[in-house]
């Protein structure tokens, strides 16, 4: 099989056209959803909620086979490099949501690589969007075939372009290890610096490098000749500016699932009881009880 990489400018365009061939062929499930706004320490938390019980009952459908080997046709946007490929996610609540899959059966515990990153940094630099990973299924993956995951900028359709931006600590030296004052949980963050994404390989080499420092940061296997499998379940979110790492100990808050997007203000739920549970409650309490006790 002939592999073209990707072609500098190409990849929006594509993940559209693709995304009205899939819609129109039924390989493409986009569930509707409304919105809602939480308050808490500043921020408006964004929360999905699925908008009928039909859309649900679809949605909570499971695969038994691995979607990615091979991917679909009719949801395979574009070649990334040697190791990596570009597909919708079928089943989807977010437009646009792409999945970076290695082409090979890599477990999705097993740590990231330098070679995950290039791929990721090749798409950052096409358009705006946010990178993520789910590492482990506590920490919300949902396939444990290597994936990982980016949605387009902004998260809302309101406030700013990252939901948790009113909590981020203000500038800081590009490439420390610090936290987030709010987050009374065990995490790292980091920024970048800000002309990163006009070299993604370069990129890829420094977030790489800076991913295996966040993991020793926070008591976690870093990436080496002996070490391919994570400690523990994480989730990892990367922008254009700033990095964020969060050991889980689980993944569901009472009964809602929480992935990585959820550390970046951005939640899903089933219905409007899940919505009124989370408002009672509180977002911050949420991901508190789904992380690690914070060590000072």
């Amino acid at each position: 099989m002939t592999i073209r990489p990707l072609e500098k400018g190409t990849l929006w365009r594509s993940i559209v056209r693709t995304t009205e061939q899939a819609l129109r062929s039924g390989a493409l499930r986009s569930f509707p959803t409304v919105h809602a706004f939480i308050e808490e320490q500043g921020v408006s938390f964004f929360v999905r909620v699925l908008a009928t019980l039909r859309e649900k009952a679809a949605a909570r459908t499971k695969q038994d086979v691995d979607p990615f080997l091979p991917p679909e046709r009719d949801l395979t946007v574009a070649d990334i490099t040697d190791t990596h490929i570009a597909v919708l996610n079928k089943f989807n609540v977010v437009d646009h949501h792409l999945l970076l899959v290695t082409r090979h059966f890599e477990d999705q515990d097993s740590l990231l690589t330098l070679l995950d990153f290039e791929a990721l940094w090749l798409c950052m630099a096409e358009y705006d969007g946010m990178g993520f990973y789910n590492g482990g299924r506590e920490a919300g993956a949902s396939q444990q075939h290597k994936h990982l995951q980016m949605v387009p900028l902004p998260l809302a359709p309101a406030g700013p372009p990252v939901p948790i931006t009113p909590l981020l600590p203000g500038p800081c030296r590009f490439d420390s290890i610090g936290t987030i004052p709010a987050y009374s949980f065990l995490h790292a963050y980091a920024r970048l610096r800000p002309d990163i994404v006009d070299t993604p390989r370069e990129a890829a080499i420094e977030t790489f490098e800076l991913y295996a420092a966040m993991l020793k940061s926070v008591g976690m296997g870093t990436p080496g000749a002996f070490s391919t499998r994570q400690s523990l379940p994480y989730c990892l979110l990367i922008t254009r500016e700033w990095m964020l790492l969060v050991p889980r100990s689980r993944e569901h808050f009472e009964n809602i699932s929480l992935n990585a997007l959820a550390f970046a203000g951005s939640y899903f739920v089933w219905d409007e009881q899940q919505l009124e549970r989370l408002r009672t409650s509180g977002p911050l309490k949420a991901l508190q009880t789904v992380s690690l006790p914070r060590t000072e």
